[in-house]
Order: structure tokens, then sequence, then C-alpha cells
């Protein structure tokens, strides 16, 4: 399904990156300078003592391993600059983008479900999109108000997709009840008009009556697996719908303060991700799957 999508700003694009030297010296002093350089991972002081011992034993490892991090994240900066120059303000949504949100009688015959429960429309759900190149869930109202209350907030976003050699980053723009994603380099070559990778769709006809909100995402199979579809699709809900000042204030920085944006945060995100999930037994499924997709990269 083709859509128009907005332009963006040059700011949002433009300032996304900053690029980071180090001197090189002997190892020791090699590694004293980049054991300064990550004191600013919020992850820094929980294995301070561990790094820092590796950093005094065995400088030339902790450096390796340090700079096999940096290489990694320089080339994400080359490949990002390749996206920066292209995108220019847009006052508003094109027409196409402001079309009527939806409907659940589209696709499927509604007057089947009034009669069904919670638990079994959920089902029906479910077993309907087993078998098509799709992926499902449900939401329960209040985290659907959150997600689109969010939405109008911070309408464009990106978010990291783990590949083999580093990551591709993906636009996300939310449209009244869908939410339309597309590669950044599609959107350099296309511009409002790339086509999509995935769209996701909330159909919201039993929100008050059996107090869910149904949701779909359809995706480009020659683009995204259904792994990597359900990993952008769970990482929009970490963003969106969960109370972490962090997250929020990366969306709040990409849309408001485009200059102070690092795309580098995004992706610092993610790969926190495993940490959380090692200390938390009981984490969510959609911190899960995202970790599967970070597991499958490595």
């Amino acid at each position: 399904m083709a859509i128009s999508f907005c332009r963006l700003s040059s700011g949002t694009l433009n300032n996304l990156y900053k690029n980071s030297r180090y001197i090189m010296t002997t190892p020791t002093a090699r590694a004293k300078n980049l054991l300064d350089s990550v004191k600013d991972n919020p992850y820094f002081t929980k294995y301070a003592k561990a790094i820092t011992k590796l950093q005094e034993t065995n400088p030339e490892d902790f450096v390796a391993r340090i700079e096999a991090k940096q290489a990694l994240e320089k080339k994400n900066r080359e490949e990002a600059k390749k996206f920066k120059n292209d995108a220019s303000a847009k006052p508003k949504l094109s027409e196409h983008m402001q079309k009527k949100k939806a409907l659940l009688s589209d696709i499927m015959k509604v007057e089947l479900l009034e009669n069904k429960g919670k638990q079994e429309i959920t089902d029906i759900w479910i077993n309907y999109h087993k078998n098509k190149d799709c992926i499902s869930g449900i939401l329960e109202p209040h985290v659907f108000d959150k997600l689109i209350d969010n939405g109008l907030k911070y309408p464009t976003f990106i978010l990291p997709l783990p590949r083999e050699n580093g990551y591709e980053f993906i636009l996300v723009q939310f449209s009244n009840n869908e939410i339309h994603m597309t590669p950044l380099l599609w959107y350099q070559t296309h511009k409002e008009n790339a086509p999509e990778c995935m769209t996701i769709v909330h159909y919201e006809d039993f929100k008050e009556s059996k107090n869910v909100v149904l949701m779909r995402g359809q995706f480009d199979i020659k683009s995204i697996s259904v792994q990597e579809a359900q990993c952008l699709a769970n990482q929009l809900q970490l963003y969106y719908t969960t109370d972490n000042d962090t997250r929020l204030n990366i969306l709040k920085t990409f849309n408001q303060r485009p200059d102070e944006f690092k795309h580098m945060d995004l992706i610092k995100q993610l790969e926190s991700i495993e940490l959380f999930t090692n200390d938390n037994k009981n984490s969510s499924d959609d911190v899960d799957d995202v970790k599967k997709i970070i597991e499958k990269k490595q």
C-alpha cells in the first residue's frame, strides 16, 4: 500500500550525528582515554569495577573491544549521512495521509464478533492472522490512548533495525489510527512518495464495548521478515506507551530539538534491552521479542 510520507524538516536529519576522535598513544594511555569516553554510558556505574579491572590488567584487550564498537558506530554514522541532506520542511500531512480512519469492517464481518467476549475476539483475531504476511496483537484501551496521544505529540521518529553488519534506520510517521514505516534509504530516494515496508493499523471497533483494540501490521516480505516486523512494532510500543524518561526524552529531542538528536542514543537503548532482560526475569514480551532480534544479529 503506497502512501505519501511527510517531508522532514532539514534540521531533523541534518544534525543527527557528530563525529568524535581520539588521540592515539600507548595502549595503557589509550585505554585510559577510552575508559573516560565510556563513563557517560548509563550502565557504566553498574559495571565500573569489571571495566576498570580489564582496563588496568589487559589494556590491549580493553582497547580492542572499545575500538571494535567504535568502528561499528562510525560505520553507522557514515551510512546515516546518506540520509541527512534530502529532507526539507513540509507544513502539513498530504491529503492521502489525512484519509479517514481504517475500519475493521473493511477486512472482517464485524457483526459476527459483536456477541463474542473479549478473549474470544482476541483468539479469533490472532488465529485469523496466523498464516498471513502480517503481525497482529491487541492493546488495552489505556495503552492505545497513550500510543495515540504520544503519536500526536511526536508524529515522526526513527527506529533502528539490527542487520548483519550494523543497523538500518526506519522512518516512522503517525496518521490517525495508522502508523507508516519506510527505510530512510527509501525516503532519501523517493521522499514523500517512499514505499512502505510496514503499515500498522489499530481498530477501535470494540474499544468501548469489549475493552480491546485490535492491531495488525502488514509488511513487505521482500524488505523485512516477520521477526523484524515484530521488533519494530515492539520498539514502537517501548517508546510510545511505556513510562521511561530516557526514551521519552529521545522522542522529544527528535521532534522538538533535532539539532541535539543523536542516533547512537537509539542504538544504546536497543542494546541495553539485553541488560534489562537479564536483570528482570518477568520482563515483558515486547522486550523479549526485541532481544531475540538483537541476539540473532550478533
